[in-house]
């Protein structure tokens, strides 16, 4: 295996993301789409995840929409340092009277911190994001891209959970006790969190084993290895790879895919098109789509051979 650590700049926190190393044998697999799994492992890492803040780890997903984790993880940073623990401008007025004390307890705590005095430490960060101002919630984040959208779902979000659980660690014990069938069927339910988000939950934060989030990464690489059906759809390929790769292989599977997909087979220039030999899945990929002699590349979906 590689000695190459996970990059830090990750939706699943690299290597302070939580998880532990995973340990399997790769002259054991039984699906095509493990032995891609386990030649990811010799490549890059091998990891199991979960631990993370369930709701911390549903904001910084919400805020990898549509973007890079190089962009979304600025605008995570900055959510954090200015909410976990107590910053809100939101007009009370607007507001349900069973949160103004609430929302008068983090005005206070701002006062604290722009004083210099300490934040207050009782007020977690779904009470603070329900009671923020959008407009400045969005010009925080707004690295991420979409910010008047990511916002808005984020204050949602952080209403939803103090509704449905009452705070965020009670949100926490449910992502992580639950049946994952369940969880995933409640996250889904809410605006703006779709299956990759709720799945990435599911992953990073509850640690659950056989959960492979597709990401566009992942639903154009194993389409263009021929794994899954050209015309695919996210869900058609998460299926798959849920199927075909043993559970305690899912999520490191996906992290990995994920920088096979930024070193190797990008969208537009894969290794291979210039260069058979350079990708080192050049045996186990159909290329659908890809066409080194004219040097053409195009979704797999619209290749002549998928049709």
């Amino acid at each position: 295996m590689s000695d190459d650590s996970e990059p830090a700049v990750n939706i699943s926190g690299g290597t302070a993301g939580g998880g532990r190393t995973a340990e399997f044998d790769p002259a054991t697999a039984d699906t095509r789409a493990e032995e891609v799994v386990d030649r990811l492992g010799e490549l890059f890492w091998r990891k199991e995840y979960g631990g993370r803040d369930a709701f911390t780890c549903l904001v910084r997903t919400i805020l990898s929409q549509n973007t890079s984790d190089k962009a979304s993880q600025p605008a995570h940073d900055a959510l954090i340092d200015r909410y976990d623990g107590g910053v809100s401008h939101r007009d009370a007025n607007s507001a349900s009277d069973a949160r103004r004390e609430r929302r008068e307890g983090l005005d206070n705590a701002n006062d604290e911190a722009v004083s210099g005095q300490p934040r207050a430490k009782d007020i977690d960060l779904a009470e603070s994001l329900a009671a923020a101002e959008q407009s400045t919630l969005a010009e925080t984040i707004s690295g991420a891209g979409l910010y008047n959208q990511k916002s808005e779902t984020i204050i949602d979000t952080a209403e939803w959970v103090l509704e449905e659980f009452g705070s965020a660690a009670a949100f926490d014990a449910f992502v992580k006790d639950e049946p994952p069938a369940e969880v995933r069927e409640t996250l889904l339910g809410v605006r703006g969190v779709g299956p990759k988000t709720a799945d990435c939950v599911l992953l990073f934060a509850g640690g659950r084993g056989g959960v492979f989030p597709v990401d566009t990464h992942v639903h154009r690489i194993y389409r263009r290895m021929g794994i899954a059906a050209p015309d695919a759809d996210h869900e058609a390929v998460r299926e798959v790879l849920e199927r075909d790769v043993p559970a305690a292989k899912c999520g490191f599977g996906h992290t990995a895919t994920i920088q096979f997909g930024r070193e190797y087979c990008r969208a537009r220039t894969p290794a291979c098109l210039e260069d058979p030999d350079a990708c080192p899945m050049a045996d186990r990929c159909d290329q659908v789509g890809v066409y080194p002699e004219p040097g053409e590349v195009v979704d797999p979906a619209e290749a002549p051979e998928a049709e």
